[in-house]
């Protein structure tokens, strides 16, 4: 993959001088990385074909796997879709914060369908973390933002995790240190009744339930068809060694990463999600501790049961997914 423009991969520093050089990045068609409170996103100019086009390419990413677009507030997200009473309620709840919706597309929607894999619904989203938020209120257009990292890898939470993944494929990342959530955000389908949980995140399914009603969840779709919202693939966030799951017995070759007191009798964790067992806690360094120990002397990574609830769902879920067949 040659090198995007040729520019150097640099870490900007956090303040205006950095949001300055990013935004010349992105209104001249070139990648930047940026934090969210949920990963880093790989952002490109929404509304330029080549931008998308360039993040499908730098991501290696099927171009069936639709994009996140991300706006400053909700004015600004109802320039591009058309909003019903759910997403006006989810919209005061949740957001700004880790919950995309997918919604229909405006006719007038400016953002390239080449983001929305052709289809007339778009996934949208207001990040929290300060430093997006500048970013994109200075950019003044609409910002194409899935993970900053090779399609079907372990998403990044640091700024380094980015440049480790992308190098030269990425302009320019702007470090706003490790991402509070950890995980990337709950996708939630508003174009159909009852909406459609098509990726578990940083909003718990409960939380959702409690201002929608009940809400369904997505079937499997099959390779080489559009989604409507990304995280749909079966097999993603993997590391390069095989992942067993629910394991209570590492076996002596296998990297054993922990949720709360590890079996007794069982051998010292190499790393722990969190020895408390909080599920918060868990996701904020899962994405981490799977790249630290995806090392040569280990020959997979056993991991312990974690329960499903709350935030525990979308941990398991990115798990199933880590583990699945490639």
């Amino acid at each position: 993959m040659p090198a995007e423009d040729h520019a150097e991969t640099r870490t900007a520093p956090i303040e205006p001088p950095g949001i300055d050089a990013a935004v010349e990045h992105l209104k001249n068609g070139r990648l930047v990385a940026f934090p969210t409170e949920t990963v880093y996103g790989l952002g490109g100019d929404a509304t330029s074909d080549l931008s998308v086009t360039r993040i499908f390419a730098a991501k290696e990413r099927p171009r069936f796997n639709p994009l996140i677009i991300h706006l400053p507030d909700v004015a600004a997200a109802r320039n591009h879709v058309v909003f019903d009473e759910r997403a006006k309620r989810l919209a005061d709840l949740f957001w700004p914060g880790a919950l995309t919706l997918v919604l229909p597309r405006r006719p007038d929607c400016r953002v390239s369908l080449l983001a929305s894999a052709g289809l007339d619904s778009l996934a949208v989203r207001i990040p929290a973390h300060p430093l997006a938020q500048q970013l994109l209120r200075a950019v003044g257009r609409p910002i194409a933002a899935p993970s900053a990292n090779r399609s079907g890898r372990v998403s990044p939470t640091t700024a380094a995790h980015v440049r480790d993944e992308l190098g030269d494929r990425v302009s320019l990342i702007l470090d706003g240190g490790p991402c509070r959530v950890g995980l990337e955000s709950t996708v939630l389908d508003l174009t159909v009744e009852p909406a459609r949980l098509l990726r578990p995140g940083g909003i718990a399914q409960a939380a959702l339930e409690a201002a929608l009603g009940p809400i369904e969840r997505a079937a499997p779709i099959a390779d080489g068809v559009a989604r409507a919202g990304p995280g749909m693939m079966s097999s993603h966030y993997a590391p390069g060694l095989p992942v067993r799951l629910d394991a209570l017995d590492p076996r002596p070759s296998e990297a054993f990463l922990a949720f709360g007191p590890p079996p007794a009798g069982s051998r010292v964790p190499d790393l722990q999600l969190s020895a408390d067992g909080d599920p918060s806690e868990a996701a904020q360094h899962l994405f981490a501790a799977l790249r630290a120990l995806d090392r040569p002397e280990f020959t997979g990574i056993a991991i312990m049961p974690i329960p499903e609830d709350g935030l525990g769902a979308a941990i398991n879920d990115r798990l199933r997914r880590a583990a699945a067949p490639r």
